[in-house]
């Protein structure tokens, strides 16, 4: 495998690997917030399993970035020639959802917990305590956004 393969490839698990630990500790938090909830409160478990899931969209995002990036040099096709600079680009234009996702999936993670908080006390609450969630999944989605259009950008081949 050349250098350009090599780098675009690294950059596509860079984008997964990252994003991956962010969600994988965010979902953590709030699903260890959830689960004390639930030694006395059962009947919320619909509830605490939203919060608990949102800090996983990061995850997707990264996957989807290593789709497109698998798509971008050929590795589900016929494999295209990717040079040391391209290859070069299409990691760096890995490193926005990578590195939003790795953050904002923890920080999901602990506004999450907290709203489980709200939920533990305040169940018609709810839908506050996801919309606070869901303003740091925007920084996921911005990186998500500025990765594709960066690598949209890159001509290989």
């Amino acid at each position: 495998m050349e250098l350009g393969m090599i780098l675009a490839v690294f950059g596509a698990a860079l984008a997964v690997a990252l994003a991956g630990i962010g969600s994988s500790i965010g979902i953590g938090y709030a699903a260890q917030a959830s689960n004390g909830v639930m030694t006395e409160e059962p009947e919320k478990f619909t509830s605490l399993l939203i919060l608990s899931v949102l800090p996983g969209t990061q995850g997707m995002y990264g996957f989807v970035v290593a789709f497109f990036v698998m798509l971008k040099v050929g590795l589900l096709g016929t494999t295209l020639a990717v040079t040391p600079a391209q290859g070069w680009q299409i990691l760096g234009a890995c490193l926005p959802v990578g590195l939003a996702g790795l953050f904002s999936g923890i920080h999901q993670g602990k506004v999450s917990a907290s709203g489980v908080a709200i939920v533990a006390k305040q169940p018609q609450e709810f839908v506050k305590a996801v919309i606070f969630s869901a303003l740091v999944e925007t920084y996921a989605v911005l990186g998500l956004l500025i990765t594709i259009l960066l690598l949209m950008g890159i001509q290989v081949g």
